[in-house]
């Protein structure tokens, strides 16, 4: 915020100047759950001959904090992510035919002590005629033994008095996006790329859609940079680390890039920059940020300006005239 209190004369100066012109002339980290086992790395991406096989592995934790030993259990189950970027658990055509390929090289049950790190090591086995394109499953991680104790001896309607136990399951997913070499295609069409010319609130968003029109994953990247109206200087730029996500193949993702630190008031140059691979789309535009009552005020002004000339214009008349 340092470089915008910097540039607040030459924003200032910049709403004078269009009062004037309207005048004059407008996509990880390790996930827990309390003190439950953890995985780590969330996902990793795999690249596989078909034939030949391919080991990888990820780690399961139990927390210094658990008090406990804490049992688990591994499968596989196919996943893909919908076009709103949620991620859904079952099959998917022959983009999921991989569990099929999949062997664990560790026991499928296991028990991890207090502080404890188990690795996990499976191998991925495709066939000689697997089919180039992406493959996409997960390995589940189920806690086991995870079981509420609840009295409901004072309902007296209940048939079985005493102690109920409630069954709780945890599970977690390794998420595993797979390319089987080949003829692969990265390809995406983006569309719909856009910025506001004009914000009452609210902060300064490019938003785009990208649709993989290839067969296989691919990461999109969004830049969002936003300069002074009259500076190359940048206020805000996300360049060194810009927003991502990982689009499978059918999928066409929406996603938004804002700046979260928008003043209030400002006029600004903003370049909004989106790619998938070789593709890339790029709009560039001057965004006036202007709350609803500095509108008001400014409507106002322009109004009794304009009343004031046509009095001033017909006074004059009156004058002539007498």
């Amino acid at each position: 915020m340092g470089k915008y209190y910097k540039h607040l004369f030459g924003w200032s100066a910049s709403v004078m100047m269009l009062i004037a012109g309207l005048i004059l002339p407008l996509a990880p980290a390790a996930s827990a759950i309390g003190t439950g086992l953890t995985v780590a790395p969330m996902l990793q991406q795999v690249i596989v001959n078909p034939g030949e096989p391919k080991q990888a592995s990820f780690r399961i934790s139990n927390p210094a904090a658990a008090t406990s030993n804490l049992n688990y259990e591994l499968s596989v189950e196919p996943f893909y992510v919908d076009d709103k970027g949620s991620i859904t658990y079952e099959a998917e055509g022959n983009m999921s035919d991989i569990v099929n390929w999949i062997k664990f090289d560790v026991p499928v049950i296991g028990t991890i002590e207090p502080n404890g790190v188990k690795e996990v090591i499976f191998t991925i086995d495709p066939p000689k005629s697997a089919p180039a394109g992406g493959q996409y499953f997960s390995i589940m991680v189920t806690q086991l033994d995870n079981s509420i104790n609840s009295n409901d001896s004072d309902d007296e309607d209940v048939t079985n008095k005493g102690q109920a136990t409630i069954k709780e399951t945890y599970r977690m997913a390794h998420l595993v996006y797979t390319e089987i070499t080949g003829s692969t295609i990265k390809h995406a069409e983006i569309s719909d790329v856009n910025l506001p010319s004009f914000l009452l609130s609210g902060n300064i968003t490019g938003s785009a859609f990208i649709k993989n029109t290839g067969n296989v994953h691919g990461d999109a990247t969004y830049t969002l940079q936003v300069f002074p109206l009259f500076s190359d200087e940048e206020i805000y730029t996300n360049e060194e680390t810009p927003e991502s996500a990982t689009i499978l193949p059918d999928r066409t993702i929406y996603h938004e890039t804002s700046w979260k630190e928008t003043p209030p008031i400002g006029i600004f140059n903003v370049k909004y920059t989106v790619r998938y691979g070789d593709s890339m789309e790029q709009i560039s535009k001057m965004v006036i940020v202007c709350p609803l009552w500095l509108l008001f005020i400014i409507v106002f002004a322009i109004v009794a300006v304009i009343i004031w000339l046509v009095l001033r214009a017909k006074s004059r008349r009156t004058r002539r005239a007498e």
